[in-house]
């Protein structure tokens, strides 16, 4: 477990560099993105290096073990730490793909509107998911409700219908380094 892993990072250029970081390192970050997709009230920027990175570690944590003795109580131990793994991925994947489905005509426009430099908030994976939901809720109201309704109603627009993630809820946070400089104004009449 001492291992260094690569992670594909972008500086501000744009180009790619490579981020080295060990195991622990690697499994702090995704529950950090874990926790953070968690708790936001809208998809965030997705981790697929980190994901992917977790996946082989995880390979390659079974393949020790496979060699390991099988009597161990360290080979329990790392099953254990690997299932907590697993849970902590799923669940993070599970999170992305809610936000997905609650969401989808929402953040195929985010994803259609995005700027060329900007990062994308979905995977290639990810966004064929969305549109695939899409295209088969639009034809799922037209099969079951649409069709018979009068002709003037056998439109919608998804936009209009699906509501928004709420960026004006509450969201809780953890400084984890000292912050200087930073001021917070009082909230107005016209905020609340």
């Amino acid at each position: 477990m001492t291992e260094e892993l690569d992670l594909l990072g972008q500086d501000s250029d744009g180009d790619s560099e490579e981020v080295v970081l060990t195991p622990a390192e690697l499994i702090d970050r995704l529950e950090q993105a874990w926790m953070n997709e968690k708790f936001a009230p809208e998809l965030l920027e997705n981790k697929s290096e980190i994901v992917e990175c977790v996946m082989e570690q995880l390979d390659h944590m079974e393949e020790n073990l496979r060699r390991a003795k099988k009597g161990d109580l360290k080979v329990s131990i790392h099953q254990m730490e690997m299932e907590r793994i697993r849970f902590v991925l799923s669940s993070y994947l599970r999170c992305r793909l809610m936000k997905i489905e609650k969401f989808f005509p929402h953040v195929l426009e985010k994803e259609k509107t995005r700027p060329e430099g900007e990062p994308s908030s979905l995977s290639p994976e990810e966004f064929a998911f969305a549109q695939e939901y899409m295209v088969n809720t639009e034809n799922y109201l037209k099969n079951v409700a649409l069709k018979h309704m009068p002709p003037n109603l056998q439109k919608v627009d998804l936009l209009r219908a699906v509501p928004k993630p709420d960026l004006d809820s509450y969201v809780f946070l953890r400084v984890k380094e000292r912050q200087e400089n930073i001021l917070v104004e009082p909230e107005t009449d016209e905020q609340r």
